[in-house]
């Protein structure tokens, strides 16, 4: 088969290198891609928004099925358009991708089918907003409706942090028309978790736990980025926990779009905060995430295409019949290294050093984001390949590991043989987990003593 990956990112170059994996592959081109692709797939410079050339880049190359990585490409109706004219592809359409393009959609539907999310109101004037704020005690979270690049979340604890955010959405129009409506919700506390299922809206098959690192600073400090790391699976997801998930959430959700009449194929995320009340949900995604694909990738024995395809085609009960997915028993975390001033305005075009030396190492994946390469003809007519960098996000550093601790020690030892001017990264990815471990066996101690 002849695959299209739609994307640049982290996230589809561990789709790719997935991909590249599967007995069925016969070619896969990636679209636009990065310098890290290129070694996978052959990239044309076709960007992801642009249907129309994707359209064509399909027909002229003969391509079987297309996977769509980025949320705008869905938002803008893709998947639809290419279905109509007779293509495969694994994304859900346009009205199903209002989950994520529209967080007061997603909100609406979870508050009509019993999903357990915050409580929440919907504002499309400043004003109402602001004396809204005036009555409720904080925290509060302040969300612009659409897409804004995983930035248009406000956690904000006194009135005026909370009419600055109200101000920067919807007066200076920061994300345009994003933020013409914003909702403002309660603040949960807890811990996150995201879960990762796939469905064609029948049956769907649920991904391993992970969770994201939003803060650009250790510690959870500093303003959201699209994730400067991810870990799985997430010690704060039990199996008892997972089960409340899948019925209380997933099942709802899947059944609530299917009475709302929307049939919905593809990846279903659900952002989710552990707490004592039980999982509620922050926000969904419809499709992989960035980082958490890239940790959890690289744990999966299956063949990924094979999982794609019957979704797309709404044969995941046939899928089911002959078995699950297979998953390594390995932990797996991944850190982001970014550019100068990320999550602002960021450098670009410094030269990436050490990536061979951190790719020998033993459990070691590097998946490019903002990555792109220069080739050059030396003196004795060899050609000298650099990576520079090309985005916020540049890399994703990724180690497996036996127990969460030796792969976070694998995936630091290898970040730290990686330099490039600027760079800058997260110090605790992974740390949550090996806090909620030590809480675990302390719990189970006390207990036995108790017992005892």
């Amino acid at each position: 088969m002849k695959i299209l990956v739609i994307g640049s990112g982290g996230r589809e170059h561990a789709l790719v290198w997935k991909i590249s994996q599967s007995k069925l592959v016969d070619k896969i081109f990636c679209a636009p891609g990065n310098g890290g692709i290129l070694k996978h797939a052959e990239c044309i410079d076709i960007k992801t928004e642009d249907t129309d050339g994707l359209l064509e880049l399909v027909r002229k190359e003969r391509i079987d099925f297309t996977i769509v990585g980025p949320e705008a490409s869905l938002a803008q109706g893709i998947s639809d358009e290419f279905m109509k004219n007779g293509f495969k592809i694994f994304g859900p359409g346009k009205l199903a991708a209002s989950l994520e393009s529209s967080k007061i959609f997603a909100k609406e539907l979870m508050h009509k089918y019993s999903v357990p999310t915050a409580d929440f109101k919907i504002f499309d004037n400043p004003d109402d907003a602001k004396h809204y704020i005036e009555t409720k005690n904080g925290p509060w979270v302040i969300k612009a409706d659409g897409l804004a690049q995983g930035k248009g979340v406000f956690v904000v604890k006194t009135e005026e942090e909370a009419f600055n955010a109200i101000d920067l959405v919807m007066v200076n129009k920061i994300f345009g028309k994003a933020g013409e409506r914003i909702i403002v919700e309660d603040f949960l506390k807890g811990e996150e978790a995201s879960i990762v299922v796939v469905t064609d809206s029948r049956e769907f098959v649920a991904f391993p736990s992970s969770q994201d690192h939003k803060r650009v600073f250790d510690n959870d400090e500093g303003p959201n980025t699209g994730g400067m790391g991810a870990y799985s699976p997430a010690p704060v997801v039990t199996r008892e926990l997972f089960e409340v998930i899948e019925k209380d959430i997933i099942t709802r959700t899947i059944d609530g779009l299917v009475q709302e009449g929307i049939i919905y194929k593809g990846v279903l995320y659900a952002g989710i905060m552990v707490t004592q009340q039980g999982p509620k949900v922050l926000e969904f995604n419809v499709r992989f995430g960035d980082p958490e694909t890239q940790a959890v990738l690289p744990r999966l024995n299956s063949d990924l295409l094979e999982l794609m395809l019957a979704t797309s085609e709404g044969k995941l009960a046939k899928f089911k019949k002959f078995g699950s997915l297979n998953w390594n028993k390995k932990s797996c975390v991944c850190v982001v290294c970014a550019s100068k001033g990320y999550p602002g305005d960021y450098e670009k075009d410094k030269v990436i050093y050490g990536l061979e030396e951190a790719e020998k190492l033993e459990d070691i994946v590097i998946f490019h984001a903002g990555t792109k390469v220069q080739i050059s003809e030396e003196k004795d007519k060899k050609l000298d390949m650099k990576y520079m960098t090309n985005g916020g996000r540049v890399l994703g550093v990724v180690g497996l590991g036996e127990g969460i601790e030796e792969a976070i020690r694998r995936t630091y030892r290898a970040v730290e043989k990686i330099h490039f001017e600027g760079m800058h990264y997260r110090k605790d990815i992974g740390k949550k987990a090996l806090e909620n471990k030590k809480s675990h066996h302390k719990n189970c101690a006390t207990r036995i003593n108790e017992v005892a």
